[in-house]
């Protein structure tokens, strides 16, 4: 049994390869690829569409979650034995260290693979389309918003349920616990409550105006 720091110690992972990049340079490639994606996608956002300062920041969270969708969760689902890699891949590197928050990553779950790959394949191209329906206005943005929230919150539901029913235990502290199985995904369940709230509100809205309308017509 190769050595290796994820939970628990009796998880077998052959050919199993330490992470080649020290632990604060991950990190600091994590928190500043959100800050760059987020930046060009305000900026160019302002550039090519009239919208309001809220529909900016909506386009910024569905650029960035769809790349994340598709490039993160992507390469994790279709690079199965990414705990061997040794050239040093910076998104290898990213799940070895992600998978001492939660080993099932490592151990290739079947349930996590299943919730992933909808994800990256399904979700990810469907956040950017509903980027792009926000900058040009679309007639189906907020249908899109709401059906990618809550598809993302059933994925949030039974990626974290089904490790409290198996008994969290997959993270190799209570640090990488509450980091990284808790913290890294907390975006995932508050953004698209709130987005699907607001999309709610506004097919109601609209759905409301166009019945008064129909009335007044008759």
């Amino acid at each position: 049994m190769d050595a290796h720091p994820y939970a628990p110690n009796d998880l077998i992972l052959p050919g199993f390869i330490p992470n080649l990049l020290p632990h604060t340079t991950i990190l600091l490639l994590c928190a500043s690829a959100p800050v760059i994606v987020v930046s060009l996608s305000w900026i160019i956002a302002g550039l090519v569409s009239k919208t309001t300062k809220m529909e900016r920041l909506l386009i910024c969270w569905w650029v960035f979650t769809g790349l994340t969708h598709i490039i993160l969760e992507g390469y994790f689902v279709f690079s199965p034995e990414f705990f061997k890699d040794e050239t040093g891949n910076y998104l290898a590197e990213i799940w070895k260290e992600y998978s001492k928050g939660d080993s099932r990553y490592a151990a290739r779950d079947t349930a996590t693979v299943l919730i992933e790959g909808i994800t990256a394949v399904v979700e990810g191209p469907a956040s950017l389309l509903a980027a792009y329906g926000i900058a040009r206005h679309k007639s189906y943005s907020d249908v899109l918003q709401l059906a990618v929230s809550l598809g993302q919150l059933y994925g949030c539901v039974m990626y974290l349920g089904t490790a409290i029913l198996d008994g969290n235990k997959f993270a190799a502290s209570r640090y990488y616990y509450y980091a990284y199985f808790i913290g890294a995904n907390a975006s995932w369940v508050i953004i698209p409550s709130l987005v699907s709230i607001r999309s709610w509100k506004r097919i109601c809205q609209s759905s409301n105006s166009d019945a008064r309308n129909k009335r007044k017509s008759l």
